[in-house]
Protein backbone atom coordinates (compact mmCIF):
# COMPACT_ATOMS: atom_id res chain seq x y z
CA UNK A 1 0.00 0.00 0.00
CA UNK A 2 2.81 2.37 0.93
CA UNK A 3 4.55 1.59 -2.37
CA UNK A 4 1.35 2.36 -4.32
CA UNK A 5 0.94 5.68 -2.50
CA UNK A 6 4.56 6.56 -3.12
CA UNK A 7 4.21 5.72 -6.83
CA UNK A 8 1.07 7.87 -7.06
CA UNK A 9 2.83 10.81 -5.39
CA UNK A 10 5.77 10.51 -7.78
CA UNK A 11 3.46 10.51 -10.82
CA UNK A 12 1.49 13.46 -9.41
CA UNK A 13 4.72 15.38 -8.79
CA UNK A 14 5.90 14.77 -12.35
CA UNK A 15 2.53 15.84 -13.77
CA UNK A 16 2.52 19.04 -11.73
CA UNK A 17 6.10 19.78 -12.76
CA UNK A 18 5.27 19.33 -16.46
CA UNK A 19 2.20 21.51 -16.10
CA UNK A 20 4.24 24.19 -14.32
CA UNK A 21 6.78 24.13 -17.16
CA UNK A 22 4.18 24.44 -19.95
CA UNK A 23 4.62 27.72 -21.79
CA UNK A 24 1.78 30.03 -22.75
CA UNK A 25 1.57 33.33 -24.69
CA UNK A 26 1.52 35.37 -21.48
CA UNK A 27 5.02 34.10 -20.70
CA UNK A 28 6.25 36.04 -23.74
CA UNK A 29 4.43 39.29 -23.02
CA UNK A 30 1.26 38.64 -25.03
CA UNK A 31 -2.40 38.83 -24.17
CA UNK A 32 -4.37 36.00 -25.75
CA UNK A 33 -7.80 37.04 -27.07
CA UNK A 34 -10.34 34.91 -28.90
CA UNK A 35 -13.27 35.68 -31.14
CA UNK A 36 -15.22 33.71 -33.74
CA UNK A 37 -15.59 33.76 -37.51
CA UNK A 38 -17.85 31.35 -39.39
CA UNK A 39 -17.90 29.10 -36.30
CA UNK A 40 -14.09 29.02 -36.24
CA UNK A 41 -12.19 30.15 -33.17
CA UNK A 42 -9.87 33.03 -34.03
CA UNK A 43 -6.82 33.38 -31.80
CA UNK A 44 -5.29 36.85 -31.49
CA UNK A 45 -2.11 37.73 -29.66
CA UNK A 46 -1.73 41.30 -28.42
CA UNK A 47 1.50 42.84 -27.24
CA UNK A 48 1.41 46.14 -25.37
CA UNK A 49 3.98 48.21 -23.56
CA UNK A 50 4.29 46.95 -20.01
CA UNK A 51 2.05 48.95 -17.71
CA UNK A 52 0.13 50.45 -20.66
CA UNK A 53 -2.07 47.48 -21.51
CA UNK A 54 -5.25 49.50 -20.90
CA UNK A 55 -3.99 52.79 -22.28
CA UNK A 56 -5.90 53.86 -25.40
CA UNK A 57 -3.64 53.45 -28.44
CA UNK A 58 -4.06 52.70 -32.16
CA UNK A 59 -3.81 49.14 -33.48
CA UNK A 60 -0.86 47.81 -35.48
CA UNK A 61 -1.90 44.51 -37.07
CA UNK A 62 0.87 42.35 -38.49
CA UNK A 63 -0.16 39.59 -40.91
CA UNK A 64 2.28 36.70 -41.16
CA UNK A 65 3.31 34.95 -44.35
CA UNK A 66 2.53 31.53 -45.78
CA UNK A 67 2.45 28.05 -44.22
CA UNK A 68 0.75 26.87 -41.02
CA UNK A 69 3.31 28.31 -38.63
CA UNK A 70 2.59 28.80 -34.92
CA UNK A 71 2.81 32.41 -33.79
CA UNK A 72 5.27 31.47 -31.04
CA UNK A 73 8.03 28.97 -31.85
CA UNK A 74 10.25 27.78 -29.02
CA UNK A 75 13.92 27.01 -29.37
CA UNK A 76 15.69 24.23 -27.46
CA UNK A 77 15.92 26.48 -24.40
CA UNK A 78 12.21 27.37 -24.50
CA UNK A 79 13.03 30.87 -25.69
CA UNK A 80 10.89 32.16 -28.54
CA UNK A 81 11.79 32.97 -32.11
CA UNK A 82 10.58 36.50 -32.83
CA UNK A 83 7.82 36.85 -35.42
CA UNK A 84 9.07 40.34 -36.18
CA UNK A 85 10.46 43.17 -33.96
CA UNK A 86 7.10 44.21 -32.51
CA UNK A 87 8.65 45.92 -29.46
CA UNK A 88 9.70 48.83 -31.68
CA UNK A 89 6.07 49.87 -32.10
CA UNK A 90 4.84 49.55 -28.51
CA UNK A 91 5.31 53.18 -27.46
CA UNK A 92 2.55 54.22 -29.85
CA UNK A 93 0.57 51.07 -30.71
CA UNK A 94 -0.94 47.88 -29.41
CA UNK A 95 0.45 45.22 -31.75
CA UNK A 96 -1.79 42.33 -32.83
CA UNK A 97 -1.06 39.10 -34.69
CA UNK A 98 -3.75 36.62 -35.76
CA UNK A 99 -3.02 32.89 -35.85
CA UNK A 100 -3.45 30.63 -38.84
CA UNK A 101 -6.68 28.57 -38.65
CA UNK A 102 -6.44 25.27 -36.73
CA UNK A 103 -2.74 25.82 -36.05
CA UNK A 104 -1.47 25.76 -32.44
CA UNK A 105 -0.41 29.13 -31.08
CA UNK A 106 2.78 27.78 -29.58
CA UNK A 107 5.03 24.86 -30.48
CA UNK A 108 8.64 23.81 -30.09
CA UNK A 109 10.74 24.02 -33.24
CA UNK A 110 11.64 20.35 -32.75
CA UNK A 111 7.95 19.49 -33.19
CA UNK A 112 7.68 21.28 -36.52
CA UNK A 113 8.93 20.72 -40.05
CA UNK A 114 12.25 22.22 -41.09
CA UNK A 115 10.36 25.20 -42.54
CA UNK A 116 8.59 25.59 -39.15
CA UNK A 117 5.23 24.48 -40.53
CA UNK A 118 2.91 22.45 -38.31
CA UNK A 119 1.82 18.97 -39.39
CA UNK A 120 -1.02 16.91 -37.96
CA UNK A 121 0.75 14.44 -35.63
CA UNK A 122 -1.63 11.68 -36.75
CA UNK A 123 -1.08 12.03 -40.49
CA UNK A 124 2.22 13.89 -40.78
CA UNK A 125 0.51 16.31 -43.18
CA UNK A 126 -1.15 19.72 -43.01
CA UNK A 127 -4.54 19.66 -41.33
CA UNK A 128 -7.38 19.55 -43.85
CA UNK A 129 -9.21 22.21 -41.81
CA UNK A 130 -6.27 24.55 -42.32
CA UNK A 131 -5.88 23.87 -46.05
CA UNK A 132 -9.56 24.56 -46.77
CA UNK A 133 -9.25 27.98 -45.11
CA UNK A 134 -5.84 28.87 -46.48
CA UNK A 135 -7.08 31.28 -49.12
CA UNK A 136 -7.26 35.02 -49.72
CA UNK A 137 -11.03 35.27 -49.33
CA UNK A 138 -11.10 33.54 -45.94
CA UNK A 139 -8.14 35.45 -44.49
CA UNK A 140 -9.42 38.82 -45.68
CA UNK A 141 -12.93 38.39 -44.29
CA UNK A 142 -11.71 36.75 -41.08
CA UNK A 143 -9.23 39.53 -40.42
CA UNK A 144 -11.88 42.16 -41.13
CA UNK A 145 -14.07 40.48 -38.50
CA UNK A 146 -11.13 40.37 -36.08
CA UNK A 147 -10.56 44.12 -36.55
CA UNK A 148 -14.24 44.74 -35.79
CA UNK A 149 -13.84 42.71 -32.59
CA UNK A 150 -10.64 44.51 -31.58
CA UNK A 151 -12.18 47.94 -32.15
CA UNK A 152 -14.69 47.10 -29.42
CA UNK A 153 -11.90 46.88 -26.84
CA UNK A 154 -11.86 50.08 -24.80
CA UNK A 155 -8.07 50.33 -25.09
CA UNK A 156 -8.06 50.46 -28.91
CA UNK A 157 -8.24 53.87 -30.59
CA UNK A 158 -10.23 54.07 -33.80
CA UNK A 159 -8.39 57.11 -35.11
CA UNK A 160 -5.55 55.16 -36.71
CA UNK A 161 -5.10 51.55 -37.78
CA UNK A 162 -1.96 50.20 -39.42
CA UNK A 163 -2.02 46.93 -41.35
CA UNK A 164 1.37 45.42 -42.19
CA UNK A 165 1.80 42.21 -44.15
CA UNK A 166 4.87 40.24 -45.15
CA UNK A 167 5.00 37.75 -48.04
CA UNK A 168 1.60 36.04 -48.33
CA UNK A 169 0.44 38.30 -45.52
CA UNK A 170 1.07 41.35 -47.70
CA UNK A 171 -1.45 40.10 -50.26
CA UNK A 172 -4.00 39.71 -47.46
CA UNK A 173 -3.14 43.14 -46.08
CA UNK A 174 -3.61 44.82 -49.47
CA UNK A 175 -7.04 43.28 -49.98
CA UNK A 176 -8.01 44.04 -46.39
CA UNK A 177 -7.03 47.69 -46.81
CA UNK A 178 -9.17 47.83 -49.94
CA UNK A 179 -12.36 46.49 -48.30
CA UNK A 180 -12.03 47.91 -44.78
CA UNK A 181 -12.59 51.59 -44.08
CA UNK A 182 -10.94 51.11 -40.68
CA UNK A 183 -7.46 50.79 -42.22
CA UNK A 184 -5.59 54.11 -42.31
CA UNK A 185 -2.07 52.91 -43.27
CA UNK A 186 -0.82 49.91 -45.26
CA UNK A 187 2.66 48.36 -45.18
CA UNK A 188 3.17 45.95 -48.08
CA UNK A 189 6.32 43.83 -47.88
CA UNK A 190 7.90 41.08 -49.96
CA UNK A 191 5.11 39.65 -52.04
CA UNK A 192 5.01 39.96 -55.81
CA UNK A 193 2.65 42.86 -56.63
CA UNK A 194 1.51 40.90 -59.68
CA UNK A 195 0.55 37.78 -57.74
CA UNK A 196 1.97 34.46 -56.63
CA UNK A 197 1.77 32.76 -60.03
CA UNK A 198 3.96 35.48 -61.49
CA UNK A 199 6.53 34.68 -58.82
CA UNK A 200 6.34 30.94 -59.46
CA UNK A 201 6.70 31.45 -63.20
CA UNK A 202 9.74 33.70 -62.70
CA UNK A 203 11.39 31.10 -60.49
CA UNK A 204 10.75 28.29 -62.97
CA UNK A 205 12.14 30.36 -65.86
CA UNK A 206 15.52 30.55 -64.16
CA UNK A 207 15.94 26.79 -64.00
CA UNK A 208 13.87 25.50 -66.92
CA UNK A 209 15.27 23.55 -69.84
CA UNK A 210 15.99 25.06 -73.26
CA UNK A 211 12.47 24.31 -74.46
CA UNK A 212 10.72 25.91 -71.51
CA UNK A 213 9.01 22.61 -70.73
CA UNK A 214 8.33 23.25 -67.04
CA UNK A 215 6.96 26.74 -67.65
CA UNK A 216 4.60 25.40 -70.30
CA UNK A 217 3.35 22.80 -67.80
CA UNK A 218 2.87 25.62 -65.32
CA UNK A 219 0.76 27.57 -67.83
CA UNK A 220 -1.35 24.47 -68.47
CA UNK A 221 -1.86 24.02 -64.74
CA UNK A 222 -2.88 27.67 -64.47
CA UNK A 223 -5.52 27.14 -67.17
CA UNK A 224 -6.97 24.34 -65.04
CA UNK A 225 -7.08 26.61 -61.99
CA UNK A 226 -8.69 29.48 -63.92
CA UNK A 227 -11.39 27.13 -65.19
CA UNK A 228 -12.24 26.03 -61.63
CA UNK A 229 -11.18 28.90 -59.34
CA UNK A 230 -13.58 28.15 -56.46
CA UNK A 231 -12.67 24.48 -56.19
CA UNK A 232 -11.75 23.97 -52.54
CA UNK A 233 -10.85 20.29 -52.85
CA UNK A 234 -7.60 19.52 -51.08
CA UNK A 235 -4.78 18.68 -53.49
CA UNK A 236 -1.67 17.95 -51.49
CA UNK A 237 -1.11 21.09 -49.39
CA UNK A 238 -3.25 23.49 -51.44
CA UNK A 239 -6.57 24.00 -53.21
CA UNK A 240 -7.36 25.64 -56.54
CA UNK A 241 -9.23 28.32 -54.56
CA UNK A 242 -6.07 29.19 -52.66
CA UNK A 243 -3.92 29.27 -55.80
CA UNK A 244 -6.45 31.37 -57.68
CA UNK A 245 -6.90 33.92 -54.89
CA UNK A 246 -3.23 34.49 -54.20
CA UNK A 247 -2.53 34.77 -57.93
CA UNK A 248 -4.65 37.92 -58.07
CA UNK A 249 -2.33 40.96 -58.40
CA UNK A 250 -2.23 42.89 -55.11
CA UNK A 251 -1.23 45.95 -57.13
CA UNK A 252 -4.87 46.21 -58.25
CA UNK A 253 -6.00 46.63 -54.64
CA UNK A 254 -3.17 49.04 -53.83
CA UNK A 255 -3.97 51.26 -56.80
CA UNK A 256 -7.49 51.76 -55.41
CA UNK A 257 -6.19 53.13 -52.11
CA UNK A 258 -5.95 56.77 -51.08
CA UNK A 259 -4.33 56.01 -47.71
CA UNK A 260 -0.54 56.06 -47.18
CA UNK A 261 1.11 52.87 -48.47
CA UNK A 262 4.69 51.83 -47.78
CA UNK A 263 6.20 49.15 -50.00
CA UNK A 264 9.27 47.27 -48.74
CA UNK A 265 11.34 44.63 -50.53
CA UNK A 266 14.82 43.14 -50.79
CA UNK A 267 16.67 43.68 -54.05
CA UNK A 268 17.72 40.01 -54.05
CA UNK A 269 14.12 38.83 -53.82
CA UNK A 270 12.91 36.98 -56.92
CA UNK A 271 10.12 39.57 -57.11
CA UNK A 272 12.46 42.60 -57.03
CA UNK A 273 12.10 43.48 -60.75
CA UNK A 274 8.32 43.57 -60.33
CA UNK A 275 8.64 45.93 -57.36
CA UNK A 276 10.92 48.14 -59.44
CA UNK A 277 8.30 48.19 -62.19
CA UNK A 278 5.63 48.97 -59.57
CA UNK A 279 7.65 52.00 -58.51
CA UNK A 280 8.07 53.16 -62.11
CA UNK A 281 4.32 52.79 -62.60
CA UNK A 282 3.57 54.68 -59.38
CA UNK A 283 5.73 57.59 -60.58
CA UNK A 284 4.02 57.59 -63.99
CA UNK A 285 0.54 57.39 -62.45
CA UNK A 286 1.44 60.04 -59.85
CA UNK A 287 0.50 57.75 -56.95
CA UNK A 288 2.02 60.06 -54.37
CA UNK A 289 0.49 58.13 -51.46
CA UNK A 290 2.84 55.19 -52.15
CA UNK A 291 6.44 55.20 -50.94
CA UNK A 292 9.10 52.56 -51.58
CA UNK A 293 11.99 51.19 -49.57
CA UNK A 294 14.37 48.81 -51.35
CA UNK A 295 16.79 46.90 -49.10
CA UNK A 296 19.91 46.40 -51.19
CA UNK A 297 21.44 42.93 -51.02
CA UNK A 298 18.59 41.48 -48.93
CA UNK A 299 16.42 38.52 -49.87
CA UNK A 300 12.72 37.78 -49.41
CA UNK A 301 12.91 37.70 -45.59
CA UNK A 302 15.40 40.58 -45.39
CA UNK A 303 18.43 38.41 -44.70
CA UNK A 304 21.75 39.19 -46.34
CA UNK A 305 24.16 36.86 -48.13
CA UNK A 306 27.58 35.53 -47.24
CA UNK A 307 30.67 35.50 -49.47
CA UNK A 308 29.69 32.00 -50.58
CA UNK A 309 26.47 33.39 -52.05
CA UNK A 310 24.29 31.58 -49.52
CA UNK A 311 21.80 33.26 -47.21
CA UNK A 312 23.48 34.48 -44.04
CA UNK A 313 20.94 33.95 -41.26
CA UNK A 314 23.14 35.93 -38.88
CA UNK A 315 22.61 39.00 -41.09
CA UNK A 316 18.97 39.83 -40.40
CA UNK A 317 17.57 43.10 -41.68
CA UNK A 318 14.30 42.96 -39.77
CA UNK A 319 15.31 45.48 -37.10
CA UNK A 320 16.24 48.02 -39.77
CA UNK A 321 13.02 47.30 -41.65
CA UNK A 322 10.87 47.78 -38.53
CA UNK A 323 12.67 51.01 -37.64
CA UNK A 324 12.03 52.34 -41.15
CA UNK A 325 8.35 51.44 -40.85
CA UNK A 326 8.13 53.28 -37.56
CA UNK A 327 9.87 56.35 -38.97
CA UNK A 328 7.48 56.48 -41.93
CA UNK A 329 4.48 56.13 -39.61
CA UNK A 330 5.79 58.88 -37.35
CA UNK A 331 6.06 61.17 -40.39
CA UNK A 332 2.52 60.18 -41.49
Amino acid sequence: MKQACLFFLIILSIALHVKAQAKKPEDFGYRHLQTFFQQDTVDILIKSKKGEENRIKPLFLFIQGSLPKPLIILDEHDGSYGIFPDDIFLDKYHVAIISKPYVPLLKKASELRRDMAYNDPKTGKFLVEYIKRDNLEYYTNRNKAAIKYLKKQNWISGKEMVIAGHSEGAAVAARLAEISKDVTHLIFASTNPFGRMMNITSQIRQYDDSLGTTVEKNFQFWREVVNDPDNNEVKGEVTYKSISGFAEPPIDSIWELKIPVMVAYGTKDIAAPFFDYMQLKAIRDKKNNITFEAYVGKEHNFFGFGKDGKINYDDSGWDKVAIDWKMRLDKK
